[in-house]
């Protein structure tokens, strides 16, 4: 994610007309010979070791991290205290309660914030999104989602350290709950307003792996599975499924919506297309149609190429850090924000919750984002 963040860092402002002129001043990272190489290679003017001594620095405006879950709430918080600008990899925290320190820190201080949730930003997603907000679909029934990986089947795989910290739950918190179906809940709830109530179920197939850092055989603490039958506030259900156990998929994202009126989905796989279904359509010519999302007059779009050229997974990066970046010189956060993040982590907590009571569990609901302060108009990352 060093490497994403650092070409949307660039590559930002030769593209969008942002208020802000981000300079590369540091990264940080723990192994001294391999940051200096990542330094060299994306154009950051120094390194640093220690994420302490990147907070306290006063060259620093925005503090970015990408580092593993387990480090996620202490650096965000040193960092709102050092009032810098704060943007954060999901999930937020490794549970809701790390999430609400977050939450307070950003807001005490009123700095700008986001978590990068990126999906929020495919244009055909954003095209649902338009399509919701004007009514398109009328009254919603139903949503359904889905994330499949197949990366953790084989049982000689070991659990933590470098590369592996998602199979240690200390490190990450949750397994595909927060990693994948994290992902899923954030985009439904911004499609589809906030879930109430849920049930839940996990499963771990292979209960102990050898640990990278011990050499010792140790129970695996993370879910590898994750499935979800929920029920959003307006109303309408949802069915959510998140596993690393589905052979022959790597990155599988689908989405579905169904209203009143119209039908809309989605796939990762084919990130420019949005698949739409309108029942108001003349009868004899009423079907699905694939809507390829590349002109200018659809969201993002015009800072492109020539319609019909498509773009992929970091460009999505791109046009957050563009909204993050005008919405802090607005005094804004851009959305997701800490507090978006916030409601995710409240959702996964209460699956976690479901899976081990085999109840229905009310989801916590979360405020409303507070506006923060005005930056100057050079940000340094």
């Amino acid at each position: 994610m060093g490497r994403t963040h650092s070409n949307a860092f660039l590559q930002t402002p030769r593209y969008f007309d942002v208020p802000y002129e981000p300079v590369l001043k540091a990264v940080c990272a723990r192994n001294a010979d391999r940051v200096k190489s990542f330094a060299a290679n994306w154009g950051y003017e120094s390194i640093e070791t220690d994420w302490r001594a990147l907070v306290a620095r006063k060259d620093i405006d925005l503090i970015d991290i990408a580092s593993p879950n387990d480090t996620h709430a202490e650096i965000a918080v040193a960092a709102a205290g050092a009032g810098k600008m704060v943007s954060c990899e999901k999930p937020l925290g490794r549970n809701a309660a790390e999430a609400e320190q977050m939450v307070e820190a950003v807001e005490t201080a009123r700095v700008p914030n986001t978590v990068w949730y990126n999906y929020r930003r495919v244009p055909a997603v954003v095209m649902i999104k338009e399509l919701i907000d004007q009514g398109k679909l009328g009254r919603i029934f139903h949503y359904r989602a889905q994330f499949l990986q197949d990366w953790t089947i084989s049982q000689d795989l070991p659990q933590g350290g470098e590369g592996l910290w998602r199979l240690d739950v200390g490190v990450a918190g949750s397994g595909v709950t927060g990693d994948l179906l994290a992902h899923c809940i954030d985009t439904a709830m911004w499609l589809n307003g906030s879930i109430a109530e849920l049930t839940a179920m996990t499963e771990t197939f292979i209960k102990e792996r050898k640990h990278t850092l011990t050499g010792k055989v140790e129970p695996v603490g993370i879910d590898d599975a994750s499935a979800v039958l929920c029920r959003f506030q307006n109303g309408s259900l949802a069915l959510f499924e998140a596993t690393r156990y589905a052979r022959g998929h790597k990155a599988l994202y689908t989405l579905e919506i169904n209203g009143e009126h119209a039908s809309a989905r989605w796939d990762l796989h084919d990130l420019h297309r949005l698949q739409w279904f309108d029942h108001r359509d003349e009868g004899k010519l009423r079907g699905w149609r694939s809507i390829h999302v590349t002109d200018g007059d659809h969201p993002y779009m015009k800072h492109w190429w020539v319609p019909g050229l498509q773009i992929g997974y970091e460009h999505t990066f791109i046009h957050q850090f563009a909204d993050f970046l005008s919405a802090a010189a607005g005094n804004q956060s851009a959305s997701p924000t800490f507090r978006d993040g916030l409601a995710t982590d409240y959702v996964t907590d209460a699956i976690l919750k479901s899976a081990k009571t085999g109840r229905w569990e009310r989801v916590t609901a979360s405020a409303t984002a507070t506006a923060v302060k005005a930056v100057g108009q050079q940000a340094t990352v």
